[in-house]
């Protein structure tokens, strides 16, 4: 299914979701309009590195950000298996990918339409949030 947030369309795989299309959605809706801070949806996680690392990102609290090499470290494995890892989110937005930057402070990537500009979008928006 796809999302819009932002102005950018973000595709969710919702088999990985057991709410409806409709409740994802809606909670999608309220954290754009900066009334929710995370999700309550039953994530399933895939049995693989990917679910490895979605399970790390889902450890990252709103308006904060790990770097690549963060996870890379909790997981025994690279920066750049991470960020391929976060490409293949099959629940962005819901798995917060975005909240993963570069060891320098650069944004990396974002499989989102939009690309970085929406990431940087989002990660302003929780900063701004974050201390409201």
């Amino acid at each position: 299914m796809q999302v819009e947030l932002f102005g950018s369309t973000f595709e969710i795989d919702e088999s990985y979701v057991e709410e409806s299309p409709e409740e994802i959605r809606g909670q999608i809706g309220k954290y754009e309009c900066g009334e929710r801070r995370t999700f309550d949806l039953a994530v399933k996680m895939p049995d693989t590195f990917t679910g490895a690392v979605m399970g790390e990102l889902l450890a990252i609290p709103y308006g904060e950000t790990r770097t690549y090499g963060e996870i890379a470290d909790a997981l025994d494995t690279s920066p750049i298996a991470v960020g391929g890892a976060c490409g293949r989110n099959p629940v962005t937005v819901v798995v917060p990918c975005h909240r993963v930057v570069k060891s320098d402070g650069g944004l990396g990537g974002f499989s989102a339409s939009g690309g970085v500009a929406v990431k940087r979008r989002m990660l302003d928006h929780e900063a701004e949030n974050a201390s409201a």
